[in-house]
């Protein structure tokens, strides 16, 4: 027998296997690599150190070779004889670690959120134990540990660049500093190239705004703008929003053909150039209105109510691919302009017409004696704006996880900027690269062996209305919205201290509220949820706008996405983006010169809701969650129909399936969360199909009646256009009611048959 073991060693020992790759080493090496595989899923131990002798022995004779193959053989069957023999007649126990606890019923709950060791996984061949997972208290002690406003301190300083335009060659430059970051870490990094079209000033015909003897010639400019001459009646509209221009309208002042003037904030560029042109603006000119704004700062933005490049709507911009002639219809068909507040204010002092009204919330912050409504004086916006085909890369590197490689979440941030952009892209950027380092120690070093895959993302040209974003989305639509199960955006996250507001897909409202209670504010000592208080819905909790990063991912692709951002009580946003002032100065003087711990924070609160969602057996996506949201929305149509009918202006109109629909996904959503409550979350299979199950949801909401060219953001509930049900509870002409109920209708009985486990199991009432 000791003959049979010796000879046994030496064929397994003659080559040395890694115990992550099972990759031969060089004779006499050590070194280990850990390459995150899609079947190294358990760790596995090295085998014990090779047998002593000569490197360079000689092969035994041929009567030896066929003496040891039947040793071999022999030794082989004695001993699975006798392992056969003593499982059988050995007592059966349920298989368990050393020091483990079983798995508890947990319900909806992971075994790791109600503060046991998560269950073991199931072994398909059980030679040696797993090492142990961690518990979800580790993980979190674990990224605390790595992530420190130390190392924030050197990174932003790292990333920090006076000009970070979007294709410029310091973008180029710090996209490639990102990949070589990655590619440091040892993760699996590529590159995604576009190109793209984007609009900047002609530098041999400026754009020139005239007004009486004063000719104004900005530098700052709105991308995508329509070029064009125009000369019209200059009319001050405030914001510019839709309630603003039906107070100019009440007061008799013609809009057609005239120029408005607004100030910027409240709504976004787009919005302010699209209601204008609504109601027969001939132009618009924008100014920023602000108190801490020096008199002469430019400012720069996108009027395109879009998103991504508005020449190939629908299409990714990749090189030698066919598009149609065509355009989004999102670009605006009126010239638009942005102004320095100093230009403003002399235009403002001679503006003339009748004086605002001070209780209708119209004045501004400008050292202007009356504010006045205009449609007196005459004014002349020239602009000469070029198209420029611009080369971009998007940089992305991956952490594979050990059981769904093929599941991600992405963690992405713009590193683009119109100046400095150091709240808009150097902090994300530090972020992104800090979350990197952090969790590639976690797993190389720490035993933390992550379910799912975590993507990186660094993308450019978001300051254009997220062109990078948007072209990568677009390039994999047929595969993303079924593979990335969440997307967390990381632009924009530090914008000052004190307060807290966020935007996120309802299915990811309840894991926000969850790492609201658990991320710590280091400089006040309280949670994040202590800080914002128990009704976060009211106070912390917004509507995601349209120039939102994590909008298109939501809207355009069906993926569940969240923003969040750490703000200065009682602002509204940062005031500085836009500018050539969103620089290190000012960001400090918005935290009170605790940038690198807010930084810190941020990375603690993005990084956790990641891990969780890449650690726990089942998805933290909370289907619940819209139940009540499409309920909301549907009884707003009801109440318009019934309104509506009362009136005689409806007949043979009804809700009737749209209610019907609601109530089975009501159902659906009992399912899942009844199925998850009964299922052995050991179960790799089984939890992979309530996964999967959940995944459907948010991209099944898309409707897939409307064109993405005309409405890219097709979410029933939470895109813009007249499929969603939002606008469906304002028609009033009834026969696109008819239509557009009956589209709806079938969008959401879509997305509950996805919902259902099995094909028998879909409810077909409709």
């Amino acid at each position: 027998m000791d003959r049979v073991r010796s000879t046994f060693n030496n064929l397994i020992n003659g080559k040395r296997y890694n115990r992550f790759t099972l990759q031969p080493e060089e004779e006499g090496g050590t070194h280990m690599e850990v390459k995150l595989s899609d079947d190294a899923l358990d760790d596995t131990t090295e085998v014990s150190d090779q047998v002593g002798g000569s490197r360079s022995f000689r092969p035994p004779p041929r009567y030896q070779n066929r003496r040891t193959i039947f040793y071999v053989t022999l030794g082989t069957l004695l001993f699975f004889t006798i392992g056969y023999l003593i499982g059988y007649l050995s007592p059966h126990k349920p298989r368990q670690e050393v020091g483990e606890k079983p798995c508890p019923e947990v319900g909806e709950k992971s075994c790791s959120e109600v503060g046991e060791k998560p269950c073991p996984e199931v072994e398909e061949t059980p030679v040696v134990a797993a090492e142990p997972s961690l518990y979800w208290n580790d993980i979190t002690r674990l990224l605390r540990e790595k992530i420190t406003s130390q190392n924030f301190d050197s990174t932003l300083l790292e990333f920090n660049l006076r000009n970070r335009t979007a294709g410029s060659n310091e973008d180029m430059h710090l996209g490639n500093k990102i990949f070589s970051g990655f590619k440091n870490l040892e993760m699996k990094t590529w590159t995604d190239i576009h190109y793209v079209q984007l609009q900047k000033m002609d530098s041999k015909r400026p754009n020139t705004v005239t007004f009486g003897s004063s000719v104004f010639q900005p530098k700052g400019y709105l991308a995508y703008s329509a070029n064009g001459l125009v000369q019209g009646k200059v009319v001050y509209g405030s914001y510019g929003r839709k309630e603003d221009l039906d107070v100019l309208q009440k007061k008799n002042i013609d809009l057609r053909g005239s120029v408005m003037l607004l100030r910027a904030g409240s709504i976004s560029f787009a919005q302010q150039v699209a209601n204008a042109a609504e109601k027969g603006a001939a132009a618009v000119l924008i100014y920023p209105d602000h108190q801490n704004y020096q008199a002469n700062t430019e400012l720069y933005g996108h009027v395109h109510l879009g998103s991504g490049d508005p020449y190939t709507p629908g299409f990714p911009s990749f090189n030698h691919t066919q598009f149609p002639p065509t355009q989004s219809s999102g670009l605006p068909t009126i010239p638009a302009q942005t102004i320095t507040a100093q230009m403003a204010t002399t235009i403002l002092q001679n503006i003339g017409g009748p004086e605002v009204d001070p209780s209708s919330g119209f004045n501004g912050a400008l050292s202007v004696p009356v504010y006045k409504l205009g449609g007196v004086e005459n004014i002349t916006v020239e602009v000469n704006n070029v198209l420029v085909n611009t080369e971009i890369h998007n940089v992305f590197g991956v952490i594979k996880g050990f059981v769904d490689p093929d599941r991600y979440v992405v963690l992405g941030a713009q590193r683009d900027a119109w100046g400095p952009g150091y709240a808009r892209a150097a902090v994300g950027t530090t972020i992104l690269m800090e979350l990197a380092k952090a969790v590639h120690e976690m797993v190389e070093n720490d035993g933390f062996r992550p379910k799912r895959s975590l993507v990186f993302a660094s993308l450019s040209a978001g300051e254009y209305g997220n062109v990078g974003l948007t072209e990568w989305l677009e390039g994999y639509m047929s595969s993303l919205n079924r593979k990335a199960f969440t997307y967390i955006s990381l632009d924009g996250v530090v914008m000052g201290r004190g307060s807290f507001v966020a935007s996120a897909s309802p299915l990811l409202q309840s894991l926000l509220e969850r790492t609201m209670k658990t991320v710590m504010d280091p400089l006040d000592s309280k949670t994040m949820y202590d800080m914002v208080g128990k009704a976060w819905e009211t106070k912390a909790l917004r509507p995601m706008s349209m120039e939102d990063p994590a909008y298109p991912v939501l809207t355009l692709s069906g993926i569940p996405s969240v923003s969040f951002h750490f703000i200065s009580p009682d602002v509204e946003a940062y005031p500085y983006y836009g500018t050539v002032l969103d620089n290190m100065d000012h960001l400090n003087a918005e935290t009170n010169q605790h940038t690198s711990e807010m930084a810190t924070v941020a990375a603690q609160f993005a990084g956790q809701m990641a891990l969780r969602l890449v650690h726990d057996h089942v998805l933290s996506l909370d289907v619940n969650r819209y139940s009540s949201t499409i309920t909301k929305s549907v009884v707003k149509i009801n109440s318009r129909i019934n309104q509506l009918s009362k009136s005689g202006q409806l007949d043979g109109v009804s809700a009737m399936w749209l209610n019907r629909a609601r109530s089975s996904f009501s159902r659906a959503a009992a399912s899942i969360r009844n199925a998850i409550s009964n299922t052995d979350l050991t179960d790799k299979e089984a939890c992979r199909i309530l996964n999967d199950r959940l995944m459907t949801v948010e991209h099944t909401l898309l409707s897939p009646y409307v064109s993405p060219k005309e409405t890219p953001f097709r979410h029933l509930l939470l895109g813009r256009g007249p499929h969603t049900l939002a606008a469906i509870s304002e028609i009033t002409d009834v026969k696109q009611l008819h239509t557009q109920l009956a589209l709806a209708t079938w969008t959401l009985q879509g997305c509950v048959d996805a919902m259902a486990e099995n094909i028998w199991d879909i409810d077909n009432e409709i």
